[in-house]
């Protein structure tokens, strides 16, 4: 897909002002906001576009009002943060649309950055409403899409505005777009999938899609418990999805079909209770007890994936391997997740990962940093996992 990027932005925009969509959802704890991650990866598209001498306009949604006015749910308390961030005074509107609007557009002065209330403070935004759409065009002279994170909605805010105003992606989501790009696009083989989490149920088109485009799929964490079901082990007081039996059995046939090399547990770590520090046991798939709950992968199937990861030029990860959040139940994901990083580190594999769970893993791991690239976002990159189009990327294709 071919889209138009701020590298592509003529060399001067005085008298211009760029409408950003930024994904400013953040954490926040006694109106102070606990971690600026998605503050930080906006700083790169605001300051190459102050560098052009552009009037850059923020908008974000926060929470979930429902198309009312919410005064908890306001931005107004990012400005601070922001501006220390940016080394500037950010200003604030305090609305998206109308006079306030306006008002604050019309006092940014190049290189400045001013952000406005809360889009979804209006019922507009989520229902992608041209009306919105043309309030919110009147504020910019074009449209940067730097919020992958909320690209998979066609809302007002992430999809409409393309469609009415020169349309550019930011920094933040030319990097993931291009990350992406390499994982699952055009990506170095063989490529290998690490697809962990709870359920089945809850991945099943992403199982659909990835057994298509791999060399080869590890599954791991409960879901994997389905697939061991389903070929006659029995898997003792295991979370396990007994009813999607034959499910598993034709996604193993249609991997089989395509090429794509199923990899199983081969031995588990199991316990009798989710505990930190309860005893636990590495079990053989055979002698599984009544009362065990499988936990983790055991340490041959760590191997296994570490010797599959050697093998490969890609690796695309989503979902731990266990119960990583209690240890022991950690040691599998930490000792894979680190064994990837350290070959992407060494400039050996393409690793790329995303999703909550996933980062929340790396992050435990303290080898976040050394995967070639880790997308915080959730609900997006497993829709694009998924295969499916995201109304806010292909709004920006040329």
């Amino acid at each position: 897909m071919s889209f138009r990027t701020l590298d592509d932005l003529p060399g001067d925009l005085d008298g211009k002002a760029a409408l950003v969509r930024v994904d400013f959802n953040v954490p926040m704890a006694d109106g102070a906001v606990t971690d600026d991650t998605r503050l930080r990866a906006a700083l790169s598209t605001i300051e190459k576009l102050r560098a052009k001498n552009a009037s850059v306009i923020l908008l974000s949604h926060f929470d979930r009002p429902k198309g009312k006015r919410v005064p908890s749910m306001s931005l107004q308390p990012l400005v601070e943060p922001l501006s220390k961030l940016l080394g500037i005074t950010v200003s604030f509107g305090t609305d998206c649309i109308g006079p306030a609007a306006h008002e604050a557009v019309a006092a940014a002065g190049a290189g400045s950055v001013t952000l406005l209330e809360n889009v979804r403070f209006h019922p507009g935004e989520e229902a992608d409403d041209a009306d919105f759409i043309a309030e919110l065009a009147q504020n910019g002279d074009l449209y940067v899409n730097d919020a992958f994170s909320t690209a998979h909605r066609a809302h007002a805010s992430t999809e409409g505005l393309a469609h009415v105003l020169p349309a550019y992606a930011g920094e933040s989501m030319r990097r993931e777009l291009d990350a992406l790009e390499a994982a699952l696009g055009s990506p170095k083989r063989p490529v290998l999938g690490v697809v962990g989490g709870s359920k089945v149920s809850s991945k099943l088109a992403l199982l659909d899609n990835l057994v298509g485009k791999l060399d080869r799929l590890a599954i791991g964490g409960g879901m994997a418990n389905t697939f061991l079901a389903a070929q006659g082990i029995d898997v003792g007081a295991s979370l396990c999805e007994h009813d999607l039996a034959e499910t598993a059995r034709e996604i193993m046939a249609t991997a089989k079909a395509a090429g794509c090399e199923l990899l199983l547990p081969v031995d588990v770590v199991t316990a009798k209770a989710v505990e930190p520090g309860i005893d636990h046991q590495v079990r053989a798939l055979d002698a599984i007890q009544p009362d065990d709950m499988i936990l983790d992968a055991g340490p041959r199937t760590a191997a296994a994936l570490k010797a599959a990861m050697d093998a490969s030029a890609t690796v695309i990860w989503n979902g731990p391997l266990g119960v990583f959040e209690v240890p022991p139940f950690d040691v599998a994901t930490v000792d894979v997740a680190r064994h990837a990083a350290a070959l992407a580190k060494a400039g050996k594999l393409v690793a790329v990962a995303g999703g909550g769970d996933t980062v929340a893993a790396l992050n435990a791991a303290a080898c976040t940093d050394d995967f070639t690239f880790v997308s915080t976002a959730g609900g997006a990159f497993l829709e694009w996992m998924e295969g499916k189009t995201l109304p806010g990327v292909a709004a920006l294709a040329q």
